[in-house]
This record gives structure tokens, C-alpha cells and sequence, in this order.
């Protein structure tokens, strides 16, 4: 891959509403993401980088592509408590099926990886994993709603 390609290809997540991509060509594999926003005094800001700064990381990071990983998640005010956010457009789903139990109810103790909800997005159901050990505090959606990229889904109490 030349530079010149992978500089359209950042132009192009840029000014996308994609999070991430991901390409193999010629048994290389580039992963991109958009960082995430940070969380300052609960209101959602988003950082953007120069430009150089994003050429800079991507030509550092081309021979590492494959070990690229999307940002994590920010917490939120309380250091204790975490907040679980959307890694997608999509609807949100507590439950693996209209008569099924929600994967978790406020209360609930999860672990890390444990399924606690699901994203459809285009057809496909997404489950998202607890990135965190601790007690499910409040489900911020409603079952059946739409929900944006980065948008807050639900509060862990972090162990």
C-alpha cells in the first residue's frame, strides 16, 4: 500500500459516518478508526486531530496495521461508574428475541465479555461485551430504539 492510497482512504473515513475500516490487500491488513470523544462535565466534545498529526500515526502504524485497535471507551464523572457506549449506528436490542429475558437488568452483575445487549445494523445482530466487571446501574435505551455511534447505552458500577 502507498501512501498516497491510505491517505484517501483516512480522507475517506474522515468524512464518513463510519467508525472503522478495514482493508487486506496483498496479505496486508489496515484497520482505521475514528477516535472517540471525550467526556468533559457530561457533555460529549469531539476532539479533532490535525491533519499531519493523523499522516504522522498512519505511517507509524502501517508496518503495526494489524495490531491497530479502536480507542476505548472514556469514563464517565464517578471514577467507579462506567458507561457503556454504542460502537455503531443501529437499533438497540436488550434482548436475544421479542419473547426472550434481557441479557441483563439493572442490579445484574456482569463480567468482562459478557453479552449485555445487541446492535442490528444493516441486518446483522451485533452483540455488544461488557469491557468491564461490575453491576449493571441504569439501561439508558429503550428496547427497539435507534441509536447513534458513541451514543451512551448504559452505567456499569465497575468491581
Amino acid at each position: 500500500m502507498d501512501l498516497k492510497y491510505l491517505q484517501k482512504v483516512i480522507k475517506m473515513l474522515d468524512s464518513s459516518e463510519l467508525a472503522e475500516i478495514e482493508i487486506e490487500e496483498d496479505g496486508t491488513k489496515l484497520r482505521l478508526s475514528k477516535p472517540r470523544p471525550k467526556v468533559i462535565s457530561g457533555m460529549t466534545q469531539m476532539v479533532a486531530q490535525p491533519q499531519a498529526q493523523i499522516q504522522q500515526a498512519v505511517t507509524a502504524a502501517v508496518p503495526e496495521a494489524a495490531k491497530t485497535e479502536p480507542a476505548k471507551t472514556e469514563e464517565v464523572k464517578n471514577e467507579n461508574l462506567y458507561e457503556v457506549r454504542s460502537p455503531m449506528v443501529g437499533t438497540f436490542y436488550k434482548t436475544p428475541s421479542p419473547d426472550a429475558d434481557p441479557y441483563v437488568k439493572p442490579g445484574d452483575s456482569v463480567k468482562t465479555g459478557d453479552v449485555i445487549c445487541i446492535i442490528e445494523a444493516m441486518k446483522l445482530m451485533n452483540e455488544i461485551e461488557s469491557e468491564v466487571s461490575g453491576k449493571v446501574v441504569k439501561i439508558l435505551v429503550e428496547n427497539g430504539t435507534a441509536v447513534e455511534y458513541d451514543q451512551p447505552l448504559m452505567l456499569i458500577e465497575k468491581n
